[in-house]
């Protein structure tokens, strides 16, 4: 069990794009001072856990409610986090959002659509209605709240990394990111195609 979690949470740690999420959160919270910055981060972790908890638990009463097959699904959110990776690794990634946001921004846009978009949320979807025991449900959530506080983390030392690493190296990391959501995206695709053909 202890290496399914420790694998689960650094897959969700991924796909959560953190790097992405950091770049935006200090775009967003240019004129902050340090005391709104990390309640800001605090806020955006609170929302992020609520969001995907519910995504997580929600997965097989969504297929169920559509009729829509575990392996059709795992097609289809394996070509959104496809895509979700490729605008990352291209510097495409929703930036707009940043110029579109008023207001209190822990909500939208930073926990939805940043941190939980499409592609995150067909993840979790999958996710959640593969494990189906009791225990690989408890490993998930404990995986999921890891990831998300490691979120958490990121974002309130983000002055820090930024001094560390400069806005280049934030955004190579978010390239890297995207490499390696391109390769889980593809590992969500194969395993459809085959479970879809009956491929064991």
């Amino acid at each position: 069990m202890s290496s399914l979690l420790l694998s689960l949470w650094i897959k969700l740690f991924f796909v959560l794009t953190p790097f992405f999420a950091l770049t935006m959160f200090l775009t967003l919270t240019e004129g902050y001072d340090a005391p709104e910055r990390r309640k800001l981060a605090l806020k955006v972790a609170l929302v992020t856990a609520a969001v995907c908890l519910v995504l997580f638990f929600a997965g097989r009463q969504i297929f169920a409610l559509f009729g829509i097959t575990l392996d059709a699904f795992r097609i289809g959110a394996g070509v959104l986090l496809l895509l979700s990776g490729i605008s990352l690794v291209h510097g495409r990634a929703t930036a707009a959002a940043a110029g579109a946001a008023e207001g209190d921004v822990a909500v939208v846009p930073l926990a939805i659509p940043i941190i939980v978009g499409p592609a995150t949320t067909g993840t979790l979807l999958v996710l959640g209605a593969e494990m189906v025991g009791l225990a690989q449900k408890a490993v998930g959530v404990l995986a999921l709240l890891a990831a998300v506080a490691c979120i958490g983390g990121v974002l309130l030392a983000g002055t820090y990394i930024q001094r560390a690493l400069g806005i280049r190296g934030i955004a190579i990391l978010s390239k890297l990111t995207g490499l390696i959501l391109s390769a889980l995206a593809a590992q969500m695709i194969m395993m459809g195609v085959q479970g879809f053909l009956g491929i064991s």
